[in-house]
């Protein structure tokens, strides 16, 4: 919570939800008739069903939108609902934050009826295709690794689930890590940094130099030399993935 309290001021102007990633996570609740948001943050990804988003802190409610399903402040090691009380559960690019994954995942399975969506990322994947985190800025893939957790692990935890990849689209609106893969100078802008948590946590004094050498890259075109052939494709796989585990 107090991470948030701090870095998430930046949320609702960065990271707007990208509708091709919506209806992924939408046909991957399937019918849900009603759904609880974990971990919700702006409520960027809820579906019209939603009856509830938790999520811990106060700064990430406030810029909930108008006539968003009601929020209440908890954490998702001790959800603040009864056993059954969804359709389904889900939660979108959270788990990486929680205290206790299993404890968190155990409370998902606890409160839907029928199914459980997460949204996650392969960690190996991540730091071997990501061009940012490989080439310039090493040490906020160190920070994920300490954090990050094992798609198999999580998988199991959910009692096994099938894990789907999500490709991220050039164009993405939702402002998180990889997003902005083919637009380098991006990543220049103190908000569109603002608003993703692994630059945000690992720090400005930690990333300035790989950032000055990505600077420089771009104006010599080195950059360009030798992540050209990005700029001709339409999305790419940075190891986001959905799990769908039917209880």
């Amino acid at each position: 919570m107090a991470t948030y309290n701090t870095i998430g001021s930046a949320y609702a102007r960065t990271r707007r939800p990208d509708p091709r990633i919506a209806a992924r996570i939408r046909t991957a609740l399937g019918d849900a008739v009603d759904v609880v948001d974990v971990g919700a943050g702006t409520g960027s990804y809820e579906p019209p069903g939603t009856v509830l988003a938790v999520e811990p802190s106060r700064v990430m409610i406030d810029q909930r939108r108008p006539g968003s399903a009601p929020a209440v402040r908890a954490v998702a090691e001790r959800l603040p609902l009864r056993d059954g009380a969804a359709d389904a559960a889900m939660a979108v690019l959270t788990v990486h934050h929680w205290t206790d994954p299993a404890a968190g995942i155990a409370e998902l399975r606890r409160v839907a009826r029928r199914r459980v969506v997460v949204l996650t990322w392969d960690q190996r994947v991540f730091r071997e295709r990501w061009w940012l985190v490989r080439d310039y800025l090493p040490e906020a893939a160190a920070f994920d690794d300490g954090r990050a957790v094992d798609v198999d692990h999580l998988a199991d935890l959910l009692g096994g689930a099938r894990c789907e990849p999500v490709p991220v689209p050039h164009d993405c609106t939702d402002g998180f890590a990889a997003a902005y893969w083919r637009r380098p100078y991006a990543y220049l802008d103190p908000q569109v940094r603002a608003g993703i948590s692994l630059l945000a946590q690992t720090g400005e004094a930690v990333i300035a130099p790989g950032l000055a050498r990505l600077a420089d890259d771009l104006e010599t075109g080195r950059w360009h030399a030798r992540h050209g052939g990005l700029l001709a494709l339409k999305e790419a796989d940075f190891g986001y993935r959905l799990l769908v585990a039917d209880l």
